[in-house]
């Protein structure tokens, strides 16, 4: 039995609890989560509102995996002109290993927002896991409302769209990475664990473009987290005439700067930098090779 078309019926439901008139609300879904190479991707799609009606989006969107690449790319500039904004947010391999996968994922979803320069009420956000609402209860003004639905990208058109979005603009970046660096066959794997990539990092070792606080392969062990600089211990005191001198107890060391401390901390529940990922860990089965 094929799967039912994703709708705007959640998208039209949020836009009633935020009041009549015209609202914006805004699916996102990510992209590249599990993969050892590569940034991670967060597609945003806003879809305008007006006293319960909205235009529809293309007739064959569907969430990315059920979609082969030609359809998917076919897809994306009619999704663009039906959307009232669409946008993809990125965060980086260094940012990933510099605080760990949510806390990018929350940087990414953030930059996808803004890019929309949309004023917006609600957002739908693909899983169970809120990466957002702390990050915007933080900024200035009204927080748009967040709701969490899992397979949003199976049954919410925009967020179907949105996973489109990220998933076309992300395999296009591995397809350009891959011209620079042909070895790791990126423009095939676009970034995940195949027996080729693995095998690419046994021979050559890791790449500035992999993920290197993940376990990459079995023989390339993950890059340990960088140490907290020290700082010297303070000056003693003269110590007075015939007294034994004294020892001086070294300053704690300071804690590690880190950048986009409001996102950081915003999302201080989930892993710290440095841990040792696997991509095959329990939190990701089932969730996107794509």
């Amino acid at each position: 039995m094929s799967t039912p078309a994703p709708t705007l019926d959640f998208e039209l439901a949020l836009a009633a609890r935020c009041g009549p008139g015209r609202r914006i609300v805004v699916g996102i879904d990510e992209v590249g989560r599990g993969a050892l190479a590569g940034p991670v991707a967060v597609g945003a799609c806003a879809i305008e509102i007006i006293d319960g009606r909205t235009p529809a989006l293309p007739e064959g969107v569907r969430d990315s995996k059920k979609l082969t690449a030609r359809r998917r790319e076919a897809l994306v500039e009619p999704l663009r002109a039906a959307a009232a904004g669409s946008a993809v947010g990125w965060a980086s391999p260094g940012e990933i290993d510099e605080v760990g996968i949510m806390p990018a994922l929350t940087r990414a979803a953030l930059r996808a927002l803004e890019a929309l320069e949309l004023e917006i009420d609600a957002i739908l956000l693909d899983g169970d896991v809120d990466v957002l609402s702390a990050a915007l209860a933080s900024a200035s003004g009204t927080a748009p409302l967040v709701e969490l639905r899992v397979a949003a990208d199976r049954d919410c058109a925009s967020v179907s769209a949105a996973s489109v979005l990220a998933k076309v603009a992300r395999d296009a970046l591995m397809v350009e990475l891959d011209e620079q660096t042909p070895d790791y066959c990126w423009a095939s794997n676009k970034g995940y664990g195949s027996a080729v990539h693995r095998e690419a990092i046994d021979r050559l070792g890791a790449h500035e473009q992999h993920r290197r606080s993940w376990r990459l392969t079995s023989t390339v062990p993950a890059l340990a987290p960088p140490a907290p600089p020290s700082l010297p211990a303070p000056l003693a005191s003269p110590a007075p005439p015939a007294a034994a001198p004294r020892l001086e107890t070294p300053s704690a060391p300071a804690e590690p700067r880190r950048s986009d401390p409001a996102v950081v901390e915003a999302a201080a529940s989930t892993t710290a930098a440095g841990v040792l990922w696997d991509d095959d860990w329990h939190l990701y089965e089932g969730k996107e090779r794509r």
